[in-house]
């Protein structure tokens, strides 16, 4: 197996990587970065190491090149970090406080003076059970590795030295919670597990009562932002939206936190990846100010020659995307650089591709942010669990075309209760997580029949979540008759397809034609369709495209295509991009005079 490092890798700063705001809808002027060299060690069970093993950079998993370990972690074995936190000089200052009180028939705020700040410990995700203390306090227990938790660490602060410790354990093997296409022997379309800390440690100072999240929610067609602002306490809230600095519009909140902006049509420009523009907001609470986005866009179908196609801003638009794992050869789940993560979308963009499917993973929320500054749709996959799979349930209807109803729970790997429980609980917290991003088109909640159940009354779920988007509710097969659209994967036969009358038509995942490229092979050659020279796989590419697919466009009223895949990823070589990046495998020009004709 080679080791691959990308340009970003080679030059990391150990000491200060990824460095940037890792909340960009949610700003203070607060902000600790805790990223860097931390101690780690590994034991059996629960055994609390006397000494450390050694150094690991944090947010690297102790899997990949990056984080300077390069050892798996295994069930049953305990993961420790530890370092030391000294606070900043004024980190902690004091903050005005606030009651609201109901008098003389409304709602009077009082202050109740100057107080201390709370400290928040935040950390991006942790794979997969995560307990953190604090000078020897428990302030955090976490299960799941995909979602951000946060730690009130105030009561158990010290003047001077801190030393936070965090205790993990991960298991792929009878867990209820998602572990996406990671493997602990990978091969072909499974990849390397990964374990620990993977996204970026952080801490902030907060007034006592403070926002603690804030859900924006465009409304394209009356041209307003509906807004909720939650905090421990309620007191009133105001939004400031903004245009190149400017005050556009200004309001308070109505009750129970909510309230809406109007955006005047003057200054109403909606959102595009041809136009991405973003509207600034300002929402103060008491003595908190957190600045945020939005933008002003709908997510829909329509009619259009006698089909039904995808929408955006109510008008059609094809989404031409590809499948991207969000995998990198030197920092495995973690991208090396924030500039890393800019690349993968400005490459792709410049190709004329205008959506990105996120494969069964959660990404840090710079990456959504870059999607939605520079304009680059996001069809969010749910990350799947349960298992061990069934071949014949997710592997034979590629070649057979057989779907199953998904009641059978057992046969999709989903027999153990707890399992679809927490899915459950996961989506919610997924879609509560990146609600605010616009760049997500649609959501997908089960693909190809990996712990698929339920898929009807899950979408019915999913859509009380929210309304604003889209749903495929079974990528590739087991389709179950739901859903905003009618969903094929198709790689070793021609693409033949049928428009359903009822929903859009999309080739959610197809191609994987396959080049390897000296120099850059990460361990074996695995694809779907193998190619020896440059030019022969581009020339099957553009006849895929022009032969296949740009004519269902408009025979059948085909709305979406995914291409499979951004990257190569470890031994799967099916990508446009090497697995380290450094190679883009394609003549740019001919790739974008077939993108061209990717529309309708």
């Amino acid at each position: 197996m080679n080791r691959l490092l990308t340009v970003w890798g080679e030059t990391l700063d150990r000491e200060h990587p990824l460095q940037e705001y890792p909340r960009p809808q949610m700003r203070r002027e607060s902000y600790l970065n805790l990223n860097g060299v931390w101690s780690y060690a590994i034991r059996p069970g629960d055994q609390v190491p006397l000494r450390y093993d050694g150094e690991i950079v944090v947010p690297f998993a102790p899997e990949s090149i990056l984080s300077g370990v390069e050892r798996q972690l295994q069930p049953g074995e305990t993961l420790w970090y530890e370092r030391k936190v000294v606070l900043p000089e004024g980190f902690r200052g004091e903050s005005e406080s606030f009651r609201r009180d109901y008098r003389d028939g409304g709602w009077v705020e009082t202050s109740e003076g100057m107080q201390s700040d709370r400290v928040l410990l935040h950390f991006g995700a942790v794979d997969q059970i995560a307990d953190v203390y604090w000078n020897g306090v428990h302030v955090a227990h976490h299960e799941g590795g995909y979602l951000p938790f946060t730690a009130d660490v105030t009561n158990a602060l010290s003047e001077g030295e801190n030393v936070l410790c965090v205790k993990v354990t991960d298991s792929l093997v009878n867990t209820p919670h998602g572990y996406g296409k990671q493997k602990y022997k990978r091969g072909g379309i499974w990849y390397t597990a990964t374990s620990g800390i993977w996204q970026t440690v952080w801490m902030e100072s907060v007034p006592q009562n403070y926002i603690e999240s804030v859900e924006i929610t465009p409304d394209f067609d009356l041209h307003r932002i509906y807004w909720r602002v939650r905090s421990p306490k309620p007191v009133n809230a105001k939004v400031v939206v903004r245009v190149n600095g400017q005050c556009i519009a200004e309001d308070w909140e109505e009750e129970n936190g909510k309230g809406w902006s109007l955006i005047l049509p003057e200054y109403f420009r909606p959102w595009s990846p041809e136009d991405p523009y973003l509207y600034d907001l300002e929402i103060t609470m008491g003595s908190d100010t957190v600045k945020s986005y939005v933008a002003m866009r709908k997510f829909g179908t329509v009619e259009h020659e006698g089909h039904k196609v995808l929408a955006l801003n109510g008008r059609p638009y094809f989404h031409n995307g590809l499948l991207d794992q969000g995998y990198w050869s030197d920092g495995l789940y973690t991208a090396p650089s924030d500039a890393a993560l800019i690349y993968d979308i400005t490459t792709m963009k410049s190709l004329g591709f205008n959506m990105l499917r996120k494969h069964i993973k959660i990404e840090p929320l710079r990456w959504y942010y870059h999607c939605d500054r520079l304009g680059m749709l996001v069809w969010q996959d749910m990350v799947s669990g349960g298992g061990p799979y069934n071949p014949l349930v997710i592997s034979s209807p590629l070649v057979t075309g057989i779907h199953f109803r998904d009641n059978k729970y057992r046969a999709f790997g989903r027999a153990n209760d707890a399992g679809r429980i927490q899915f459950e609980e996961d989506m919610a917290a997924t879609v509560k997580h990146l609600y605010n991003c616009p760049c997500i088109a649609l959501w997908v909640p089960f693909n190809e029949g990996w712990g698929q159940f339920d898929a009807l009354r899950v979408t019915i779920a999913l859509r009380r979540l929210d309304s604003t988007r889209l749903v495929d509710h079974a990528s590739g097969w087991h389709d179950q008759g739901g859903g905003d659209l009618r969903s094929y994967h198709i790689y070793f036969k021609p693409l033949k397809m049928k428009n359903d009358g009822r929903r859009a038509l999309a080739l959610t995942e197809f191609g994987g034609y396959s080049l390897p490229v000296d120099g850059h092979i990460h361990g074996k050659k695995f694809g779907y369709r193998m190619y020896k020279k440059a030019g022969d796989w581009l020339s099957a590419y553009v006849k895929l495209y022009e032969n296949e697919l740009i004519p269902l466009i408009k025979s059948e009223g085909l709305s979406a295509s995914v291409y499979t895949e951004l990257s190569d990823v470890e031994d799967e070589i099916n990508g446009l991009l090497t697995f380290d990046r450094r190679v883009l495998k394609a003549d740019g020009d001919t790739i974008r005079a077939v993108n061209r004709k990717v529309r309708f």
